[in-house]
């Protein structure tokens, strides 16, 4: 393995290249990377990355967003198969067809979408932003928020806005909206529990938490929110109710502390398929470039923007 690393290194340096993973990524990519981050963070260093090439080590549209901020440079997806089912749940002629139901609405976009669909959206979010976008939009405008409807339900509870909501949800997330959250509880009595709101489970807690006092010790935060939370938190136990991956980064973070999943099955397979044999392949080849088509990259650009200038 150390072999293939250095070889991955030498290649970084010699194509002036720079690695980008994502919190969800197997612990091998994250510790080669030189930027590990949510949705978010990975746009901003897209944005401002000086190097010639962007090995995206995520999901399609990723690399896509990646693509689309920086026209000029070469961003690679090491496995053109890591895909995303939340992104999967809308194409662009759905979304016009929605449209076309209410012709004066914001369209706010997770950026869990396609180039297309972004390309039809008023604003792109990421969770991390999602409530100060809508916070952003004129209280007379009517919205629409796509594609996970337990984001679009939290950003509704959060903002007290009427919001139309797609009815689309993460493969992962959502199956964790099944655990019974008062039995890891008696599990883990001491622990701190962080929920990404895309579970399916984050609205009905956080409504708990703020009225009826019976979701104790109950965060809701982005994967990045949920690093910063665990930095300065004197917590020594933390459960975690997102995909499995992120634990890597937070054990590296604070290695005093004990982290559980609220359950080992919250994988996604579609993030766990870059190995370090792949992201090497892919930077010896150039293996494999996303390039968005001109008049698409043109139109999702705004969305993007407006969602890197809202932080």
């Amino acid at each position: 393995m150390n072999d293939i690393i250095n070889e991955i290194l030498k290649l970084k340096k010699e194509k002036n290249a720079v690695i980008l993973a994502h919190n969800y990524q197997i612990g091998e990519i994250q510790d080669i990377a030189d930027f590990v981050g949510d949705s978010l963070g990975l746009s901003q260093q897209a944005a401002k990355t000086g190097a010639e090439i962007i090995a995206f080590c995520g999901v399609h549209f990723m690399a896509e967003t990646a693509s689309i901020i920086s026209p000029n440079k070469k961003v690679l997806l090491p496995d053109l198969e890591a895909g995303c089912s939340l992104a999967a749940t809308i194409n662009a002629d759905q979304l016009r067809e929605w449209k076309q139901k209410f012709p004066d609405a914001v369209v706010v976009s997770y950026v869990n979408t396609t180039a297309e669909v972004k390309a039809e959206s008023d604003y792109c979010v990421t969770s991390s932003n999602a409530v100060k976008v809508v916070e952003a939009i004129p209280p007379g405008k009517k919205i629409l928020f796509l594609p996970d409807k337990f984001l679009g339900q939290y950003v509704s509870a959060i903002t007290g806005r009427e919001i139309e909501i797609w009815n689309g949800a993460c493969h992962v997330h959502e199956k964790i909206g099944d655990i019974d959250f008062g039995e890891a509880e008696k599990v883990h009595s001491q622990a701190e529990f962080l929920i990404h709101p895309e579970c399916g489970c984050s609205t009905s807690c956080m409504l708990k938490s703020q009225m009826y006092h019976d979701c104790r010790n109950v965060h809701i935060y982005s994967t990045e929110g949920m690093i910063g939370y665990v930095e300065k938190s004197d917590a020594k136990e933390f459960v975690i109710a997102t995909e499995v991956g992120i634990l890597h980064r937070m054990k590296k973070i604070k290695p005093s502390a004990e982290f559980f999943p609220i359950s080992d099955k919250s994988v996604c397979e579609y993030m766990k398929m870059i190995t370090v044999e792949k992201l090497y392949e892919s930077l010896l080849y150039d293996r494999y470039e996303i390039k968005v088509p001109d008049e698409v990259a043109r139109r999702a650009r705004l969305p993007i923007e407006r969602m890197l200038s809202i932080v």
